[in-house]
């Protein structure tokens, strides 16, 4: 039998002339010896000629799309790796190609970094290094749930985030529009011309800062990095969140109201991003179950081993029956469309990753309080 090469030669596909050049070019000074192709076709017809181990796979394309190209790779070559790239992470393309084989996707712009390195971890599984085959697909339907949530979430706040958009775009217009006419008067004088300029241009600096701010906290979630673990702020982080939803729950006639309960170390040293997935599922979760009319409380507190985010609101609680089964994938009580029933099950893996853990403190008729428990430091 053939020893396996030292380092994974790679197919790299991607129909961007300039990108497929200029990353194949990065990929050989990694060491990494590349090849490259613009189309479906041609990448096929070099796989036939030339020993390859990973093929790096746009997933839109014109002509031949990268899914279409993945099933014949599967069907011509079963042991290459493929791993997939695309600008737009959609569940839809995940579980299409999950079902012809990838090994994993990556989203663009892609990092050089974090290309190699998924490139040598599908080397090594072609090598026979990798987990077993169904540790594999759990881990990858996983990681699919979870991007399958986060579009979820990320449509609950999108009428949101435009419509607080808006709100300082119409201020900057209504300013610009006034300043126009205070300086097309002839009677105004240069004094009363510097006074309005200073008034106009007072508002319209208020309103960025806070088309910024909005855009800014929206973009923090929407992005999907590695993971960082990092010391966190919980109390700035629940403000966060508050911010992002209190648009959607006011329309309810739905209070948020965040808390740090005195005395409490708000710092941690965990993942922000993953914990602002969490907490934005359970106060989404809180304010839907609420519905019109309420309180939602997102309370920090803990002692000096564990911290804790409780998310409290005076909705009906869950029913009794349903109380053990909330944490299961797909499981939902919300009517069709209003969710994926992915949220609390996905919220759990992440938390329980992070060494953490979710507690529920069900109180029929009254509400819900879901508690994320947090080590102080990470394992």
């Amino acid at each position: 039998m053939t020893d396996p090469p030292a380092r994974p030669r790679v197919l790299l596909v991607d129909d961007e002339v300039d990108f497929v050049s200029t990353l194949g070019q990065r990929l050989e000074l990694r060491g990494l010896p590349t090849l490259t192709a613009t189309n479906g076709p041609d990448a096929l017809d070099i796989l036939d000629d030339n020993p390859v181990d990973v093929v790096v796979l746009d997933v839109r394309m014109p002509g031949m799309d990268g899914i279409e190209v993945l099933r014949r790779i599967k069907e011509r070559h079963p042991r290459i790796e493929v791993v997939m790239l695309t600008g737009h992470a959609d569940l839809e393309t995940a579980l299409e190609g999950m079902r012809f084989g990838f090994f994993d996707y990556l989203t663009k712009p892609v990092q050089l970094p974090q290309l190699v390195e998924k490139i040598e971890d599908a080397f090594r599984r072609r090598c026979g290094e990798q987990a077993d085959e169904h540790e594999v697909f759990t881990d990858k339907l996983q990681q699919h749930m979870i991007v399958a949530d986060r579009l979820s979430s990320l449509g609950e706040l999108a009428a949101s985030i435009a419509h607080e958009i808006n709100n300082p775009l119409a201020v900057i217009s209504e300013s610009a529009g006034w300043l126009r006419s205070v300086a097309g008067r002839e009677s105004t004088t240069k004094s009363e011309l510097e006074a309005s300029c200073e008034r106009a241009l007072d508002k319209i600096e208020s309103a960025i800062d806070r088309a910024v701010r909005i855009s800014h906290n929206f973009l923090r979630f929407a992005r999907a990095p590695d993971a960082i673990v990092r010391e966190v702020d919980l109390g700035a982080l629940a403000a966060e969140v508050g911010d992002l939803t209190s648009k959607t729950a006011a329309n309810a006639g739905i209070e948020i109201e965040v808390e740090t309960k005195p005395g409490t170390d708000c710092s941690i040293v965990s993942d922000s991003y993953q914990l602002r997935q969490v907490l934005l599922n359970l106060v989404t979760n809180a304010v839907q179950a609420i519905g019109n009319d309420g309180r939602v409380g997102i309370v920090v507190g803990g002692d000096r081993s564990e911290a804790q985010i409780e998310v409290v609101d005076d909705g009906p609680g869950i029913p009794e029956e349903h109380v053990e089964r909330v944490f299961e994938p797909f499981f939902t009580t919300k009517e069709e469309g209003r969710g994926t029933g992915l949220g609390l099950a996905v919220s759990r893996g992440i938390v329980e990753k992070l060494g953490g853990r979710i507690e529920v403190d069900n109180r029929p008729g009254e509400g819900c309080t879901f508690r994320l428990v947090l080590p102080r430091q990470r394992g």
